[in-house]
């Protein structure tokens, strides 16, 4: 599409913004501060999964806080995120709004279907802690990439080389490795007696998986395309995403609450069983997408690869010790070939497209909107 004028919301800011830009370029160049989103990405990696799984295993079923409530907590938490850093990127948050959103609706509607497959992608998960270990959800949930090269195969006409096949073909085999490694335990039930189905939550993580990729997709095929010659910056994009998937979280939890009252059962309040380890949680899943653009925009797949990597190790130590999870061979082998296939596929390089429009997006220098099409979609799938 070549050259496109960059949105009027970021412009304005004068050589105050471009010394800021050099700066916070410079800085993210250094090995200190590489290391530190290194370490950042896998705390909040970890993290998420070992507070998930524990507030999904303890306590009475009962008590537990409600998925679609969580949800939309954590969604409204992200959109004043958004908000936030939209106003510190640019300065104008109401003039953005204005013409990002109000001013273009057409555009702005075209985030309501990854909006959908998100939420429905972070009600699966939910429901995949409920029934899995953290070592098993946090190994198995890696199919997310097999699952999104085959998509963008279908739907892109994608091309991956050789070696990446290979990886992905590993991968496969990996995943199947560790599940029946697992299968032979079938139901269980956790230490405050709640009973776990590993069938349900490994069909829940293969719903998500390709929940994921049709949205991650659908993100590069049409969102990436700027409206009315400008582009949309990151922090915008993310407003609208978190905005569309808090108002579906309300209709559901409307939807849920009028089925209670119709059998006559107790309606619990917004924020039943939010207790403070939910709560951490909120923070780490609303903060995770901001972090994951950070990663995106400052780091490379090396990093990303080795974050992934690590992150499992520590969840699984973490888990063990926590959570009293046994560690068998035949999960540490299937473990070890996914994590090889995810790195050696994030860093083999990829094969040219048959025909590759040239994506508005890779043209633009902005700080706040110059993401790659290629990397915005992975940040946006951490919503």
């Amino acid at each position: 599409m070549g050259t496109v004028t960059p949105s009027n919301s970021n412009k304005g800011n004068g050589s105050s913004g471009s010394s800021n830009s050099t700066a916070l370029a410079s800085n993210a160049s250094s090995p200190a501060f590489r290391l530190m989103l290194l370490i950042a990405m896998v705390v909040q990696n970890s993290a998420v999964v070992l507070v998930g799984r524990y507030t999904r295993s303890t306590g009475a079923g009962s008590d537990m806080f409600i998925v679609s409530h969580f949800i939309f907590v954590t969604e409204v938490a992200k959109l004043i995120g958004s908000c936030v850093l939209e106003q510190l990127a640019t300065g104008r948050l109401l003039r953005s709004i204005k013409l990002n959103i109000i001013d273009t609706p057409f555009d702005t509607l075209k985030t309501l279907i990854p909006a959908l497959l998100y939420l429905l992608q972070n009600s699966l998960l939910y429901i995949a802690l409920s029934n899995l270990s953290a070592p098993l959800f946090q190994v198995t949930y890696q199919s997310k990439l097999l699952t999104t090269a085959l998509v963008s195969v279908i739907m892109l006409d994608r091309r991956y080389t050789f070696i990446q096949w290979v990886c992905l073909t590993a991968l496969g085999f990996g995943v199947a490795i560790v599940v029946l490694g697992e299968q032979s335990k079938g139901s269980s039930t956790t230490s405050s007696g709640l009973e776990q189905n590993m069938m349900k939550g490994l069909l829940a993580v293969l719903v998500a998986c390709f929940s994921s990729a049709f949205a991650g997709v659908y993100f590069e095929v049409v969102l990436k395309k700027p409206a009315g010659g400008t582009i949309v910056s990151l922090w915008m994009r993310n407003f609208q995403l978190a905005f569309f998937s808090a108002v579906i979280a309300a209709f559901q939890i409307l939807y849920e609450n009028h089925k209670l009252t119709a059998v006559a059962e107790t309606v619990k309040p917004i924020l039943f069983g939010f207790d403070f380890w939910v709560w951490i949680l909120v923070a780490l899943q609303a903060g995770g997408g901001l972090l994951i653009a950070a990663i995106i925009k400052y780091a490379d797949n090396v990093l990303k690869g080795l974050a992934t990597g690590v992150a499992v190790a520590v969840s699984t130590f973490c888990s063990m010790i926590l959570f009293g999870t046994p560690l068998t061979l035949q999960f540490a082998f299937g473990a070890t070939i996914i994590l090889m296939s995810v790195y050696w596929f994030s860093n083999s390089g990829s094969a040219p497209k048959k025909s590759e429009p040239p994506s508005s997006l890779d043209n633009n220098d902005d700080n706040t909107s110059g993401l790659k099409s290629s990397e915005m979609k992975p940040m946006l799938a951490s919503v």
